[in-house]
C-alpha cells in the first residue's frame, strides 16, 4: 500500500513551471507563488540554483501539495540526503514547508543570485 501523506514543498529552480525538471510536478497541485523568509542565500551552480541557510535573501519559488510517491521522486532528483538535504523551512508568511538546501560549504564561490529569483539568473533562453 502506498502513503497518503501529503507534504507541502517550496520548490525555487528547476522544478518551478516552465522550467526543465517542472515534468516531476506537472499533475500536483500548485498551492501559490512563495517567497522565503530574508535569511537565505541563493547562488547559481550553472544549471540549477542552491538555496543555502543563512543570509538575507527572500528567495522566490512556488509551493506544492506532493503525496509520498512525489516527495520520493524529488529526493532521487535532489539526491537527498547526499547532495541537498530536505528541510523544514519558514516562509515570509509564516508557513512552514519542505525545501532542498546545500550546506555554504557545497557553494563556497560559487555567484549569488541578489535578487533571491533564480529565473533572473536564468532567463528560458538559456534552455533553448
Amino acid at each position: 500500500m502506498i502513503p497518503t501523506t501529503r507534504t507541502r514543498v517550496f520548490v525555487y529552480g528547476t522544478l518551478r513551471r516552465g522550467e526543465p525538471n517542472h515534468h516531476l510536478l506537472d499533475a500536483r497541485m500548485l498551492l501559490r507563488a512563495g517567497r522565503t523568509e530574508p535569511r537565505f542565500t541563493l547562488v547559481s551552480l550553472g544549471a540549477f540554483p542552491a538555496m543555502i541557510d543563512g543570509g538575507e535573501t527572500a528567495v522566490v519559488g512556488e509551493v506544492y501539495d506532493v503525496d509520498a510517491v512525489t516527495l520520493a521522486a524529488l529526493d532521487r532528483l535532489e539526491g537527498h540526503p547526499r547532495f541537498y538535504r530536505r528541510r523544514p523551512i519558514r516562509l515570509a508568511d509564516g508557513d512552514e514547508v519542505l525545501a532542498y538546501l546545500l550546506s555554504p560549504e557545497q557553494v563556497r564561490g560559487q555567484p549569488r543570485i541578489p535578487s533571491g529569483d533564480w529565473l533572473d539568473a536564468n532567463p528560458k533562453e538559456n534552455w533553448r
